[in-house]
C-alpha cells in the first residue's frame, strides 16, 4: 500500500510563505509525475504544480513566479515552497503521485490534504 503523508500547511498573512512536503511510503517500484493540486473552498479541484522524475515542472500561470515545485527522489518526497501568498490561494492541498508498483500496477495515489489559508 502506497501512502502519501503531507505536511506544512497553516494559517499565513498575505505575503506570507509556506512550505509543503509530501513524503511517499510504502512499496512501489518508481513514481513519475509528482505534485500538488488544491481545492479552493465551493470551487473545483485545480492544478497547481507538477514535476516529472527528470526534474520537468508544470505551474499554471496564477501560480507561476510565487510558487515553487521540487522534489528529492532519495527521499521520495515532493515539495511546494509558497511564497507572496494571496487570500485566493487559500484552499486544501493535494499532494499527487503517479505510482507504478511491482509487478505492473500504476495507479494515481493522492494524499490527505492539507489546509493552507491565507488571511487578508
Amino acid at each position: 500500500q502506497v501512502r502519501l503523508v503531507e505536511s506544512g500547511g497553516g494559517l499565513v498573512q498575505a505575503g506570507g510563505s509556506l512550505r509543503l512536503s509530501c513524503a511517499a511510503s510504502g512499496s512501489f517500484d518508481s513514481i513519475a509525475d509528482m505534485g500538488w493540486f488544491r481545492r479552493p473552498p465551493g470551487e473545483a479541484r485545480e492544478l497547481v504544480a507538477l514535476i516529472g522524475s527528470g526534474g520537468t515542472t508544470t505551474l499554471p500561470d496564477s501560480v507561476k513566479g510565487r510558487f515553487a515545485v521540487s522534489r528529492d527522489n532519495d527521499k521520495n518526497t515532493v515539495y511546494l515552497q509558497m511564497s507572496s501568498l494571496k487570500p485566493e490561494d487559500t484552499a486544501v492541498y493535494d499532494c499527487y503521485a503517479d505510482v507504478t508498483m511491482p509487478r505492473g500496477f500504476r495507479s494515481s495515489i493522492w494524499g490527505q490534504g492539507t489546509q493552507v489559508t491565507v488571511s487578508s
